[in-house]
């Protein structure tokens, strides 16, 4: 990554710089949205910048998106880059306003883009999955009644660390929070759904989870195509036991979990060690929806 948006602007990265006291270095105030591109046109760009926005505006951050302005930036620095599909974060930080905590609005924010190249995925990931890791590591309740994709990642980095010191990490497992009362929250970067007897489940936002805009996606995806879909608390016991296990994120959409290891090592395979029905149909649909909304 050579040059960045900086502002409204495509500049060396070596060039941009956040003040000192700029609100999102002293005290967290910053939000951001993960997205890929499909197409050169990053998916799904309208409810992401809603996402922000709308957590923008609950924290008294004045920020107002131009959706063909983002739209243009972001390909600007994808140009830039010299890249033809990209892994994107949009950043908004809260900007200065005094040493304390305000309560007046903060009306000069900073808008950050970074860009890279994509991760190379194997679709040998999308046939034989991926371990999920049941960690010991709580997650953290959320800053309001819903969290924010906000730039408090301790929780996240505490967990990710965790992880590293265990044996399925070495396998490429994603770890797995539960919530202060023992439910199943999120991974580290995913969501997570498990299928029951045709039935698809996924925790409630009440878990502390982000609510991720693929996961709502493909709750969308699977509605449409007449799976019955359900949110709720569940416990390790029940995802233990579940036919199918798999994670959604922007840039890796659904990988399947074929193994499972509780905390103290013990594994349980997933169904047949591959990908399941509902859950193939699934990427199937979700891939086709990336090609129809370019």
């Amino acid at each position: 990554m050579d040059v960045i948006g900086w502002n409204g602007k495509v500049v060396p990265v070596d060039q941009a710089a956040v003040s000192v006291m700029d609100h999102g270095f002293l005290y967290g105030m910053t939000l951001f949205e993960t997205m890929r591109t499909y197409g050169g046109k990053p998916f799904l760009l309208e409810r992401h910048m809603e996402r922000l926005t709308s957590a923008c505006r609950l924290l008294g951050i004045d920020y107002v998106v131009d959706m063909g302005q983002v739209e243009r930036h972001i390909r600007e620095v994808v140009d830039a880059n010299g890249l033809m599909e990209a892994y994107i974060r949009y950043t908004v930080s809260a900007g200065e306003n005094g040493f304390g905590l305000p309560q007046e609005a903060y009306t000069q924010p900073n808008v950050l883009v970074l860009v890279k190249s994509l991760p190379a995925l194997q679709e040998e990931l999308y046939e034989c999955g991926k371990p999920l890791q049941l960690l010991r590591t709580r997650r953290s309740g959320p800053e309001t009644d819903v969290r924010f994709k906000s730039g408090q990642y301790m929780n996240n980095i505490v967990a990710k660390r965790e992880l590293s010191q265990m044996d399925s990490s070495a396998l490429g497992a994603e770890g797995l929070m539960l919530d202060c009362n023992g439910h199943v929250s999120e991974g580290i970067v995913s969501n997570v759904f498990f299928v029951q007897d045709g039935r698809l489940y996924t925790p409630d936002v009440s878990t502390g989870i982000l609510p991720g805009i693929t996961r709502q996606w493909v709750m969308e995806l699977a509605g449409q195509a007449g799976m019955h879909v359900e949110e709720g608390k569940y416990g390790w016991g029940q995802l233990w036991k579940a036919d199918e296990v798999f994670l959604t994120t922007s840039i890796q959409e659904l990988v399947p979990v074929t193994t499972l290891v509780d905390a103290e090592g013990e594994k349980r395979q997933v169904g047949n060690g591959r990908i399941g029905a509902c859950t193939r149909e699934l990427l199937n649909l979700y891939r086709t929806s990336t090609v129809h909304r370019m």
